[in-house]
């Protein structure tokens, strides 16, 4: 957060960093659905894995597959939709902030398309006894990938670059992610 607020002073000013604030707010609200179902999917999977039930094992997993992404295409919808009312609640009061944020937000929740496989995908091998891999993907996501895209994106996008940060980051993490998972689809018996 810290370097996406150096970020946004050097090209927005503390408008940037008042419309990232408001991002972040509202991105938690789309966020919680994805960790929600993760979190409370891991016991499934988990019970699953132990038992060696490798059928609803499998199945558990292309049903989340298919659900997160379904709820990504679902929230992309919701948030350009509502990318107006909500940035309104925040910033309405000054024009300039209040299309700022609204136009970050809307660039920021393309994300929203894969970040709940992302966040699956880390969560069920938790789910799984593997933290290391799941450790791994989670630090790619919230720090490496984000760190080089924020560096790097607003030298060519300007500030567009910062909104946009995270769905570059997401998309890395989803190569990572997909890839540990076909990598130890056999070794868990999902695949």
């Amino acid at each position: 957060n810290m370097l996406y607020n150096v970020q946004l002073m050097k090209l927005a000013g503390a408008d940037g960093v008042a419309a990232y604030g408001v991002i972040m707010y509202v991105n938690f609200i789309f966020l919680a659905t994805f960790i929600g179902y993760s979190i409370g999917s891991a016991p499934i999977v988990g019970y699953h894995f132990g038992a060696q039930n490798h059928y609803e094992l499998k199945n558990l997993f292309r049903k989340s597959i298919g659900l997160n992404g379904a709820a990504g295409l679902f929230m992309i919808a919701a948030a350009q939709l509502a990318a107006d009312p909500l940035m309104r609640i925040f910033v309405g009061y000054d024009g300039d902030l209040f299309a700022m944020t609204r136009d970050g937000f809307r660039l920021y929740a393309m994300a929203f398309l894969i970040t709940g496989l992302n966040i699956f995908g880390s969560a069920f091998f938790t789910a799984l006894g593997n933290g290391g891999v799941s450790a791994l993907i989670s630090f790619l996501r919230t720090l490496v990938f984000q760190v080089l895209s924020v560096l790097i994106l607003p030298v060519y996008l300007g500030v567009s670059g910062i909104w946009l940060a995270v769905v570059v980051a997401e998309v890395l993490s989803l190569a990572v992610t997909a890839g540990l998972l076909m990598a130890n689809r056999k070794k868990y018996g999902f695949g």
